[in-house]
């Protein structure tokens, strides 16, 4: 095997997880730092570092030419885009094709197949993969959206062709509701992703998000790694995801089912590195495809857990022809329950970005705790990016060990500086339905954790901490 030099052109707690890999496989990581973050916590964990010019995200992170530049002068090899920013442009990867580098990521024609709603819903069609009844492509004016209405019943919801991440999305119970929010889902997804085209598709009611990793090489071979539900959600944004899905349960046939469906469609589109088939669940366990990410996902660590799987080395692996070392689907097995808790920046009961300064942190968890982080002192957590600062990943033999590791690892993450969603986070982990697993995406609009959550008895627990930490250190 031949050593690349891997650019990565991503920051933060997955930049750090790309270059343990990359190291890990004898190439060198290369960490890029721009001028609003000097001291980037993730270069410790690269080989070289270079500086993105630039503090703004269209003047570094997605600046394709100041990239190319960049790739141009420190004779980079390979890319990997981790995910957000340019993980999911296609003219980024035909962009690096046309200057020899690989792309750590699938053949653009997949991600503008799979990164247009309208068009990966026609695509699911034709692949036989069942789909939300809606509208069949782009819904022009509002006398078409109710046409599509008419025919398939309230509820509905307007959705953004070129939506992601909880924007440009509207439930309608009513013609009334959908003359009033039409233009201004158009507006607002024209304003977030420079694209007004909408779909109607039926409103699923109570449903659960099931999603499918699966994985694709250079040779043809399309894997899958089981299934994730990722229903704890705030915003259409998830927070909380586990896996196996405790609604599909112990219900094999329909694990079997939906996998194999998401690799049908992945075949279909000759899908070639790691990727996500996401689903939606109704109560009768009927699903529907709902997109496909064409990127590694910020919950691929609960499918390593449970599978003892390296996605981003075998992503790494099939990007450069590698063999990725899995002989067949019946090799790869899975075992035990995973949770993942995305900690965030944000005040846990609004739920809303809270920039601030780290001024120190402390970690006291369970064995076998997984903790992938950005975090240092000094850390300046901006309105610029994503407010996730870091995501806590636990595994038991079965879901009730996961759940009590979560809790444990939970009371064991002391963030000073910051304030946090960590409350929330205990609030959702302890909640009866969530025991159950019984709960649907309306988790927080239905059982409202954040009204639970007390401030005062916050930082009552953080002063304690701070007092066994300080204790620690004098010898007490």
């Amino acid at each position: 095997m031949t050593s690349k030099r891997i650019l990565i052109i991503n920051r933060g707690e997955i930049a750090a997880r790309i270059a343990k890999a990359i190291r890990e496989l004898g190439h060198t990581a290369i960490g890029v730092w721009t001028d609003s973050e000097v001291e980037a916590s993730h270069l410790q964990f690269c080989d070289e570092w270079v500086n993105l010019e630039g503090k703004s995200n269209t003047e570094t992170y997605l600046n394709i030419p100041k990239i190319l530049d960049l790739i141009k002068s420190n004779s980079v090899d390979a890319v990997h885009p981790g995910y957000g920013f340019l993980a999911e442009n296609a003219d980024f990867a035909e962009a690096l094709a046309r200057e020899g580098v690989i792309f750590i990521g699938p053949h653009s024609e997949a991600i503008r197949l799979m990164g247009d709603k309208a068009i990966s819903k026609k695509k699911a069609l034709e692949s036989n993969v069942p789909v939300v009844p809606g509208s069949k492509g782009v819904v022009d004016t509002l006398d078409e959206a109710f046409l599509v209405c008419d025919e398939i019943g309230f509820p509905i919801l307007l959705k953004a062709v070129a939506g992601g991440g909880g924007k440009g999305m509207r439930a309608c119970f009513s013609r009334e509701e959908v003359q009033i929010n039409f233009e201004v889902v158009q507006r607002e997804s024209l304003a977030a992703f420079g694209n007004g085209d909408l779909l109607v598709e039926k409103l699923i009611v109570n449903p659960r998000h099931i999603e499918v990793q699966v994985l694709g090489d250079k040779k043809g071979n399309i894997f899958h790694f089981y299934e994730r539900e990722c229903s704890i959600q705030r915003r259409h944004q998830k927070i909380v995801e586990e896996a196996p899905s405790p609604f599909i349960g112990e219900d094999d046939d329909l694990r079997n089912k939906i996998c194999e469906t998401a690799v049908s469609l992945a075949k279909a589109v000759k899908y070639d590195s790691a990727g996500t088939v996401e689903f939606i669940m109704g109560e009768d366990k009927s699903f529907y495809f709902l997109e496909m990410n064409t990127r590694i996902q910020v919950e691929h660590p609960v499918t390593e857990k449970i599978t003892g799987i390296d996605l981003i080395v075998c992503m790494i692996q099939a990007a450069l022809e590698d063999d990725v070392g899995i002989p067949n689907q019946s090799w790869i097995r899975r075992s035990g329950h995973a949770i993942e808790c995305r900690v965030c920046a944000e005040d846990p009961i609004t739920m809303l970005p809270a920039p601030g300064t780290l001024t120190g942190f402390e970690t006291c968890f369970p064995q076998g705790t997984r903790f992938d982080n950005c975090l240092y002192p000094g850390l300046v957590v901006t309105p610029d990016f994503d407010p996730m600062v870091g995501k806590l990943v636990v595994k038991g033999i079965v879901r009730s060990v996961a759940i009590r590791k979560m809790r444990a690892a939970l009371n064991g993450l002391l963030i000073e500086g910051l304030k946090t969603n960590v409350p929330l986070l205990k609030e959702i982990i302890k909640n009866e339905n969530f025991v159950k697993g019984v709960y649907s995406t309306d988790f927080i609009e239905e059982e409202k954790p954040q009204d639970h959550v007390s401030q005062e008895r916050d930082i009552l627990n953080i002063f304690k901490k701070l007092a066994i930490v300080e204790a620690r250190k004098i010898g007490l």
